[in-house]
């Protein structure tokens, strides 16, 4: 039979479940934006810049059992779309990218958008496809499937030439997709080595990354019966619920807050599941890691990177969980531990830091204590939350308890600003009965913000809380202790509700904290009619987080001592005269 290279593509895709695609249709790539029209399963949405289309479907991957899909053309559209493919590629998101290609089948160059896509993208995908026949496409589709959502998951790209796509072709079936399941097997005497580890700490501790995401349950029975404080990544932050009394939050090294420091301050076993120990997770490494460390990863490769192992078991975080507590039963001498201390430590702890915040003086401005606290009491449980890169980030990380899996999501180790409007947007795609709110600093808004008129056309309810403090604040922190200057960090005026009506966005105004409450009830009112908006915040940076005056100390720290002399005394001075 014969077949067009889009009417091939939009059967593949519609045998892999997706419902969404993002991106601009363009010469190279129309014919399979026309087969997607007709698709009764499959809906194309128009971005209004590629960047938020790979974004968007970065969310789609992290919060639903579908694979976020792109279909861009060459050249500048992937370009465009490189941030969020580059994003999803360092934190382990699955995405498939389907690009238009020049023609293959005539012997002319210099043609539109020709260029070599193969190197373009071949740091941040996990492979790249270049078709060449028809009869290939599905397969290939289906193949790129596989290895997005397989080991650590990660984009992958494939490129049809125009031609294919334009033409029709013969091909010998329409094969559906048939999942490859994977069996792992595991060293019993692996699993056997940990529970011992485990069992002979005095004082183990549970570090959880996204790569623990789906074994929330077993994480918190292993850590009930052996009464562990358990703290997350960056990126982790929702994959062990913030209401139990052994979850200590983010961290728990020079970075962390003080109920996570505390309870991790003697321990001597760590067991990591689904982490990298990467810079921003570990608080520029300023993490103590004990020698009996048991670390977990479906990836071989980050084994004794920053932090030799003593037990590395390389497979899916689910399965080992599982076979640890399988073993751990069996063992007949072993009764489930009771540490009220610990609890209390935690809970006194936390509740501490909260009233801390929620005293402090925000100067006629919206404290980060009274924001978050407000907003957690008017969400449900499962409701998300959708970051971006800034200071909100940490605030959110340190003030806001997530109680789901993948409820709350943010750039992590890409840590792309940008993320949160377009990532909102595919949230609440993929999650239609659930209320999703982005929380973004201006400075991130103005790179994506125009993204909103794409939530306006889809009659998506957000909701977009936008940080406004005139500055890019997180670096301008740092600037301003050590340097006492904020040099390209002091952003211009933007009129948001300008920029609200321009996308057909609702608008209001939270001046101080009289206004959190009531303009929380305001903005879910008007989104539940279909309309997004936007909530201009008027936020009060004056008190850091321990995440930002962590880091300063430990980088600080690291330092040579002349050039630690140095840096110390230029401070002095400048603050000193100014």
């Amino acid at each position: 039979m014969k077949k067009s290279g889009g009417s091939l593509v939009c059967y593949a895709l519609e045998q892999l479940g997706v419902k969404h695609t993002f991106g601009v249709p363009g010469v190279h790539n129309t014919e399979i934006y026309d087969e997607l029209n007709k698709s009764d399963s499959i809906t194309p949405l128009l971005v209004t810049h590629e960047c938020g289309g790979a974004f968007m479907a970065d969310a789609v991957s992290r919060t639903s059992e579908r694979i976020g899909t792109c279909v861009i053309v060459p050249a500048a559209g992937t370009t465009h779309a490189m941030s969020g493919i580059g994003e999803a590629y360092l934190d382990g998101i699955s995405q498939l990218i389907i690009s238009g290609g020049t023609r293959i089948d005539a012997d002319k160059h210099y043609q539109l958008h020709q260029l070599d896509q193969e190197k373009l993208v071949g740091a941040v995908v996990k492979k790249y496809f270049l078709v060449k026949e028809h009869k290939d496409i599905v397969q290939t589709i289906y193949q790129a499937y596989d290895i997005a959502t397989s080991g650590t998951p990660g984009p992958v790209f494939v490129e049809i030439p125009a031609n294919l796509l334009l033409f029709t072709g013969e091909v010998e079936s329409l094969p559906q997709y048939e999942s490859k399941a994977q069996l792992q097997t595991f060293d019993s005497k692996q699993i056997e080595t940990i529970v011992d580890t485990l069992l002979q700490a005095k004082n183990p501790g549970f570090y959880l990354g996204w790569g623990a995401r789906e074994c929330t349950a077993e994480s918190m029975e292993l850590a009930e019966v052996l009464q562990t404080p358990v703290s997350t990544t960056m990126q982790g932050i929702s994959v062990f619920p913030a209401s139990h009394p052994l979850h200590t939050g983010m961290g728990f090294g020079k970075s962390a807050v003080p109920a996570a420091k505390k309870a991790f301050k003697d321990c001597d076993c760590l067991l990591a599941v689904g982490v990298r120990f990467g810079e921003l997770a570990t608080g520029s490494y300023g993490m103590d890691i004990p020698e009996n460390l048991i670390h977990i990863d479906v990836n071989s490769e980050v084994f004794n990177k920053n932090y030799p192992a003593k037990v590395a078991v390389c497979g899916d975080a689910k399965i080992v969980m599982k076979e640890i507590l399988s073993e751990l039963k069996k063992r007949n001498d072993f009764k489930p531990r009771c540490n009220s201390e610990l609890r209390d430590l935690i809970k006194n702890e936390k509740e501490a830091y909260i009233k801390e915040w929620m005293e402090h003086d925000s100067g006629g401005r919206v404290g980060a204590g009274p924001f978050f606290q407000t907003l957690r009491k008017k969400l449900a449980d499962d409701d998300f939350v959708v970051l971006d890169d800034g200071n909100h980030t940490f605030l959110a990380s340190e003030l806001f308890p997530v109680y789901q899996s993948k409820h709350m999501i943010s750039p992590t180790d890409f840590n792309a600003m940008g993320y949160c409007v377009p990532a909102t947007i595919g949230v609440q795609l993929s999650n239609p009965e659930s209320r999703v709110v982005g929380i973004v600093g201006d400075g991130s808004y103005l790179m994506t913000g125009l993204e909103l008129l794409t939530a306006t056309t889809n009659n998506l309810g957000i909701v977009i809380f936008v940080f406004y403090d005139g500055e890019l604040g997180q670096i301008s922190q740092f600037q301003k202790t050590p340097l006492n200057r904020k040099t390209c960090t002091i952003i211009g005026e933007i009129k948001l509700e300008g920029v609200a009506m321009a996308t057909g966005a609702a608008y209001l105004e939270m001046k101080n904290n009289n206004d959190v409450s009531v303009v929380m009830d305001k903005a879910f009112e008007i989104s539940q009619k279909g309309q997004p908006v936007v909530v201009d915040v008027k936020i009060d940076y004056s008190k850091k987080t321990c995440f930002t005056k962590g880091v300063v100390k430990v980088n600080l720290g690291r330092f040579p001592l002349g050039q630690k002399a140095r840096f110390i005394s230029r401070a002095l001075k400048r603050h000193i005269l100014g």
